[in-house]
């Protein structure tokens, strides 16, 4: 009599073990980025390693500071600010460097890398779909890359902080300066901006016509990404006597530009061009955004059909 019974409840449970288990989309790209991570940990360990060779360096330098001053260090604030804080600009812009030099060799290698190694057979074969790969890979240069550069920023201007404050003492600098005028706390914010919007919004475009020629380029992908701007370049040079594609080019790569700016020397403050007002009301921006999208939707189509190399 307890068959039946058994019967059922044996078949309710084997329902219920196959049965599919719903996965937000927001879950599904946050481990899709995850897994941006923990294939492609030169991300986060190219920022970091430069932080560290420039920390190093820094106390070098600092060392051999106090050694070459002996105390006597330059009255003028101005002037001892010009010594002390150069340092911390340059790390800021040495790892905005190399956060813009590992997405752009990211992006060439996201696609092209599954396709070349065949895994892409594996990862097609999971329920992910092709847009949320896609939308993943482009998150890691827009997002990922920029906020974790800027804290490994941070953390090695506030590592330089403490070592020049120890070694500094007692050398007739002014200590109370680096804490209350260095870029760590005055400039910090500037920073993030800096990094969503430029290393974020406005190279968005770069961005994606890498991930384009990574998911198309049967080989060398470098070469398909700079052969045809250069093809453009010397075809309009040649036809029309003209380099407006290139100076294009140079545009976006420079960076926002204000209108009402001059080129007069000192007279533009690259902070200026970043303002809300001004980056979001350039033309473009939005321009360079719809192209991007263009990018993003040709490079989902063409992962959706290409195969392994």
């Amino acid at each position: 009599m307890n068959t039946p019974s058994n019967t059922m409840n044996g078949a309710s449970l084997s329902s219920q073990t196959i049965a599919p288990v719903a996965i937000s989309a927001t879950r599904t790209i946050y481990w899709s980025i995850r897994r941006e991570l923990w294939e492609n940990r030169l991300i986060y360990l190219a920022p970091f390693a430069a932080a560290v060779i420039f920390v190093f360096g820094f106390l070098v330098n600092t060392l051999h500071l106090r050694y070459r001053m002996h105390g006597a260090w330059p009255s003028d604030p101005a002037q001892q600010h010009d010594l002390l804080a150069l340092p911390y600009e340059f790390s800021g812009a040495l790892i905005m460097g190399i956060a813009l030099i590992v997405g752009v060799f990211y992006t060439l290698e996201a696609l092209y890398g599954e396709r070349r190694d065949r895994s892409i057979l594996f990862w097609k074969s999971l329920p992910v779909s092709d847009v949320t790969t896609v939308l993943s890979k482009i998150a890691i240069p827009l997002i990922v890359i920029p906020m974790s550069s800027f804290a490994i920023t941070i953390v090695a201007q506030f590592i330089m902080l403490l070592l020049s404050s120890v070694v500094l003492i007692g050398s007739g600098a002014n200590i109370t300066l680096l804490w209350t005028q260095e870029p760590i706390f005055r400039a910090s914010g500037e920073l993030f901006y800096h990094m969503l919007t430029v290393h974020g919004l406005w190279y968005a475009p770069l961005y994606g016509w890498l991930l384009l020629v990574s998911a198309w380029a049967p080989r060398a992908p470098f070469i398909w990404a700079a052969l045809p701007p250069f093809v453009i370049c010397i075809v309009e040079k040649i036809t029309f006597n003209t380099w407006r594609f290139a100076q294009m080019l140079q545009f976006r790569l420079e960076g926002p530009q204000s209108p009402a700016s001059t080129m007069a020397a000192g007279s533009m403050d690259p902070m200026k061009n970043l303002m809300p007002h001004n980056f979001f009301g350039q033309p473009g921006l939005w321009i360079g955004l719809a192209i991007a999208a263009v990018f993003l939707a040709a490079t989902i189509r063409l992962r959706r059909y290409r195969g392994p190399i």
